[in-house]
């Protein structure tokens, strides 16, 4: 009963469009008001600061600001202009090269709004001259850009290991399998869009000397996943510390390199930077004391305990945990979900005897098919304020590739070796 209140007045305050940090210390509150755990309320801030001080999430600032520098400072344009050169020709070829280049700038930024934002300026009038339609062409841009909460480096996947105790090196390694599988399944689709609504390339002949030329503009900023990936799994230096050094990088790229980005406004982007990375960061410690209370009224353990008593199959609490996902993942940014739900729902995949690693690749793609879904996802407001049309029109051009999201997410579920297969061949 006491549960049942402090989810209902949770609820009603993300309807009423209350701030999410004030909706969790309030739901937190009123659970700590109702209960009989004697929890002192200086214990809460005490929490609030303690679940701020995890060395993971020191990569979350980082990772932020290469993000923004990279897109200010004319590397992901570059790099967008290499993809369209090597897929243009291909069949559905604006769409193909659409999904690669979100991939790979998702692998650079980690950030699914940037992606949007990002990829879509560029790419979005090459798909409508190319005879794609309205429809299709927002629901592509805005679905493509919730890879990057998959893809690593990705900030959703660091604050599950934050949370969870499990290694975000890991995490990362596990999210190539299934990032690469999204790819491959939108790509289907794509192709098959093209081919049964007649859409042909618009692209001229493959030109080696124009992809040439473009491969080497953008060589720089093919380097930032080789520092990330090479660093990391080299043991050079930790996901934190290549956070640290891709920021410096991109710095250095953008305004002494391609010299597209002045000194001036370096200000600006870390000043963005900083107010993103302080409101992730208030998300997480006023998630953390609504999650102290649960964990003290024992409200995990209880719910592992009814589920156990049903003796559902893990194939069925499989099913159960995507259901809830998807649905809190309509109401909930990635972040915030991650910090509510992995007290909740892990005991219950740890019970179920699924791998923690897998289960964060899981939760990771449920979140980011929220990214797009209504009626909260926020890539839909972003794409309806970049294209300037409104949100029913964004909505109806996601509906199909939600489905293919989750037909995706069905494999990556029901099959652990995709996400667990390179981290395995690593170990």
């Amino acid at each position: 009963m006491i549960t049942t209140i402090a989810v209902l007045v949770l609820i009603v305050l993300l309807i009423s469009g209350f701030p999410l940090w004030l909706v969790f210390i309030a739901s937190g509150f009123t659970l700590l008001t109702l209960a009989s755990s004697g929890i002192p309320p200086d214990m809460l801030a005490s929490r609030m600061f303690s679940s701020l001080n995890v060395y993971a999430l020191l990569a979350v600032p980082g990772f932020i600001f290469a993000a923004e520098l990279m897109v200010r400072g004319g590397m992901s344009q570059r790099l967008i202009n290499w993809v369209t050169v090597l897929l243009g020709r291909v069949p559905g070829g604006v769409p193909v090269t659409t999904i690669v280049a979100s991939e790979v700038f998702g692998a650079i930024s980690g950030s699914s709004t940037a992606t949007v934002a990002g990829i879509g300026k560029v790419l979005y009038p090459g798909l409508r001259q190319s005879a794609y339609n309205e429809s299709f062409s927002l629901g592509l841009i805005t679905s493509m850009g919730a890879i990057a909460v998959i893809v690593p480096p990705s900030i959703t996947m660091i604050l599950y290991g934050a949370v969870a105790s499990a290694s975000v090196g890991d995490l990362f390694l596990a999210g190539i399998g299934p990032a690469i599988l999204i790819g491959l399944v939108v790509t289907l689709y794509c192709v098959v869009y093209a081919l049964t609504h007649s859409v042909t390339s618009q692209q001229q002949a493959w030109n080696a000397q124009e992809v040439w030329r473009h491969t080497r503009e953008a060589a720089w900023t093919l380097g930032a996943p080789v520092i990330i990936f090479g660093g990391i799994y080299s043991g050079f230096f930790t996901p934190t510390e290549a956070s640290m050094v891709l920021s410096v990088y991109a710095l250095i790229v953008s305004t002494c390199i391609y010299k597209d980005l002045p000194w001036r406004d370096v200000w600006h982007v870390a000043l963005e930077s900083a107010l993103l990375t302080g409101k992730i960061f208030t998300i997480v410690a006023a998630a953390s004391v609504f999650s102290l209370v649960l964990v003290f009224e024992h409200i995990p353990e209880q719910i592992v305990h009814v589920l156990t008593g049903w003796d559902m199959s893990p194939l069925m609490i499989l099913l159960m945990v995507n259901v809830i996902l998807l649905i809190a993942g309509m109401f909930m940014d990635p972040n915030s979900a991650i910090v509510v739900l992995v007290p909740l729902l892990l005991p219950i995949a740890q019970a179920a005897g699924i791998d923690i690693i897998h289960f964060g690749i899981i939760m990771t793609v449920n979140l980011a098919i929220g990214m797009f879904t209504p009626p909260f996802g926020l890539n839909l407001f972003v794409s309806t304020s970049i294209f300037n049309v409104s949100t029913g029109k964004v909505i109806k051009g996601v509906l199909p590739f939600i489905w293919v999201y989750i037909f995706a997410l069905a494999i990556i579920s029901y099959v652990p070796e995709i996400s667990l297969f390179i981290p395995n061949l690593f170990h």
